[in-house]
């Protein structure tokens, strides 16, 4: 099994089948819960995938290509050595944009934060040495999958000061962010 195919096993038990939420920003064809509700299915938002696929009908090896060329390949994540961290960067790319996945873990390893992991960002998080902190109120952060995982809460904490009706979905991003490992 390739490092993708393990990862994408992960992403789609979070993701799901089609729904079409009205309060999901990705179910309409335009930003802001604008153009057609078109719905979301395996995770592939129509706001993004409406004009190369049949959302509604989309089939699970569509996702799955659609994953790999528009999020794995791109991301450009396989030099990660740490693979959970992987899972992880690769996860929020796919929730929540992927170049805000890649420039949240490059500010964590203090390098350009440009959204594109590159040989710098690259080596910065292989050779990264974490350092203990304690926050208030969320725990210890141990590692680099815990800062990671922290940048996740406070990014999804923002998007719902930012826009109330994402308050809906907030507990279901906490808990995919603590689902989000391999088996």
């Amino acid at each position: 099994m390739t490092l993708f195919e393990r990862c994408i096993g992960v992403i789609l038990k979070s993701e799901g089948s089609y729904q079409c939420d009205p309060k999901d920003y990705g179910n309409y064809t335009g930003p802001n819960r604008t153009g057609d509700l078109i719905g979301t299915n395996f995770g592939i938002a129509a706001r993004y995938f409406h004009k190369i696929a049949d959302i509604k009908n989309l089939t699970k090896d569509q996702a799955i290509d659609i994953y790999y060329k528009y999020f794995w390949l791109p991301m450009n994540l396989e030099g990660i050595l740490n693979h959970d961290l992987l899972l992880h960067i690769f996860d929020h790319g796919v929730n929540a944009n992927k170049r805000l996945a890649i420039r949240m873990i490059q500010r964590i390893v203090f390098v350009k934060a440009d959204g594109f992991i590159g040989p710098i960002t690259e080596k910065a998080i292989n050779e990264f040495k974490p350092y203990t902190k304690v926050i208030q109120g969320y725990g210890l952060l141990r590692d680099i999958i815990d800062h990671y995982k922290y940048a996740r809460h406070l990014h999804y904490a923002d998007q719902v000061r930012k826009y109330p009706v994402k308050a809906a979905f907030y507990k279901g991003w906490i808990i995919r962010i603590e689902k989000t490992h391999f088996d």
